[in-house]
């Protein structure tokens, strides 16, 4: 199974914000959508960094509220673990696991086009499993 596969069942939607949005902004956008993370992206859907609620948590343990009022691409990261469409499902759980990356944005041609979540991965692990059982219950069976 690969990335691909995932998207296809998850879709591909990933809410983005710009560089120039502050932390409340994002923050607010983390709240109302209920995710995790969001990708920081210029207008042509090129990654320029990922923030995540952690991030924003640790910005204002270590420079109070004032850091929501700062810019995201002060506090975002930037240096940005990616994957492509044909990363298969295997390889890209021993990247997010080396990085102790929850999201992985997903990248074709230079562009933005999907995002992997950890819940993402384990949902598709869970299925894979579940449908190889299934098979050799139908081998025993049959």
């Amino acid at each position: 199974m690969n990335v691909k596969t995932i998207l296809n069942e998850k879709g591909n939607e990933v809410i983005t914000v710009a560089p120039s949005a502050t932390v409340a902004d994002v923050a607010k956008v983390l709240r109302a959508r209920h995710i995790g993370a969001v990708v920081v992206a210029d207008d042509s859907r090129r990654i320029v960094g990922i923030i995540a609620e952690r991030d924003i948590v640790g910005a204002i343990a270590d420079h109070g509220a004032s850091c929501l009022e700062q810019p995201i691409s002060d506090v975002m990261w930037s240096n940005v673990y990616r994957c492509t469409e044909e990363m298969t499902v295997d390889n890209l759980m021993q990247l997010m696991s080396a990085r102790r990356a929850r999201h992985i944005p997903v990248e074709r041609d230079g562009r933005l086009v999907g995002i992997i979540s950890i819940g993402d991965v384990v949902k598709a692990h869970i299925r894979a499993i579940e449908s190889e059982a299934e098979h050799i219950k139908a081998y025993i069976a049959g």
